[in-house]
């Protein structure tokens, strides 16, 4: 699993140094796409997979649908982590975040990662610190249950 935030830097040929405890979840391959959000998401190869044929089952009719289909589809590369662990961000990912080189963030999120700028992140956790709202969003887990 991806878990745990790092603060890594694109280089001046976009490279993204890639946090050292999620280089060997990607060794089957991986896809980085827009996310949502305004970050990125990389994703394994296998759960790349299984969100596409999600994409796939969806009524292509579904206005929604079709304009998901683009988001994820048409920005999604195939990545490989170099002999050091970084990572290539394509030029037009790199716009979306308008970034082309400096600091980043790589926030795990289990199945796959998400790549922030500093600023964005920081709006992010200002969000997730918010104890009312962070009340709320536990009630939806039900953690009275055990196993």
């Amino acid at each position: 699993m991806f878990l745990g935030q790092y603060q890594h830097n694109l280089d001046d040929k976009g490279r993204l140094m890639i946090p050292a405890r999620f280089r060997d979840l990607l060794e089957g391959g991986a896809f980085i796409t827009q996310g949502f959000d305004k970050c990125l998401m990389v994703m394994t190869e296998s759960y790349f997979k299984q969100v596409y044929e999600r994409i796939e089952s969806m009524n292509l009719a579904d206005p929604t649908a079709r304009l998901l289909r683009r988001l994820i589809l048409s920005n999604a590369y195939p990545v490989e982590a170099d002999k050091v662990g970084r990572i290539l961000v394509p030029q037009n990912l790199r716009a979306f975040l308008a970034i082309e080189n400096g600091e980043l963030v790589v926030a795990g999120q289990g199945e796959y990662f998400e790549v922030w700028t500093p600023a964005l992140w920081s709006e992010q956790m200002a969000q997730l610190q918010d104890a009312e709202a962070n009340a709320q969003r536990f009630s939806t887990l039900d953690l009275s249950k055990t196993s």
